[in-house]
């Protein structure tokens, strides 16, 4: 079974998908650490992306689902995978599509966690990291004991420039505007589940498990 996981930033994907690899078996594959993984590997492909990656310049799509492609041979994908942060377009998806049929696989499910935005700028601008140990906190749902104080070690804590109120609204429209026509592709197949992630995490866990205890075999 091949599920596509989609949400926008900060709706806990992979928070789920690490529950859920453990209940179901599947392999998980997020694309930042397979693309990290080709490139210290040295594969060819890995080293096409390489090139990419250290000019800071995203990696072409065709790479990037060479490289997904491979990883779907892997031992631990024979039950099945969870991809997330892949497709980020639709061209993405077109492409996995045909790289799957010469596979004779398919993708099964498209599981789309919509979150409210005002809830999505709450949990990511709340994020706190320590400068000295970078254990991470929020203000909200994890805060410190003393304010801007680690725990840990005492070390200042700091809001990251990926955290900060205008970066986050920018990463949303960029979500929005890559993923709306990503849900419709996927929609005229009749693959996508949407699920509610506003609530708390172990109740997103059961509804999104639920999916796939009915559909796995």
């Amino acid at each position: 079974m091949l599920i596509i996981l989609l949400g926008p930033p900060g709706a806990g994907k992979g928070t789920q998908a690490e529950r859920l690899v453990k209940k179901f078996n599947l392999a998980y594959i997020a694309t930042g650490d397979i693309l990290r993984a080709a490139v210290k590997s040295g594969s060819p492909l890995g080293q096409e992306a390489r090139i990419y990656m250290e000019k800071g310049q995203l990696v072409p799509d065709e790479v990037v689902v060479g490289i997904v492609s491979e990883r779907l041979t892997a031992s631990d994908c024979r039950d099945g995978a969870i991809l997330d942060g892949f497709p980020r377009t639709v061209a993405q998806a077109q492409a996995l599509d045909e790289v799957l049929r010469e596979m004779g696989r398919q993708i099964d499910r498209v599981v789309y966690i919509a979150v409210d935005e005002e809830e999505l700028i709450t949990r990511l601008t709340g994020r706190r990291v320590c400068r000295e140990c970078a254990a991470t906190y929020h203000i909200k749902f994890n805060a410190p004991r003393v304010r801007n104080v680690c725990d840990q070690c005492g070390g200042e804590l700091y809001q990251r420039e990926d955290d900060s109120l205008s970066t986050v609204q920018e990463r949303l429209v960029v979500y929005r505007e890559q993923t709306t026509p990503l849900i419709d592709y996927y929609g005229r197949s009749d693959l996508v589940t949407e699920i509610d992630g506003n609530g708390d995490i172990e109740q997103i866990f059961s509804e999104i498990s639920s999916v796939f205890e009915v559909e796995s075999p």
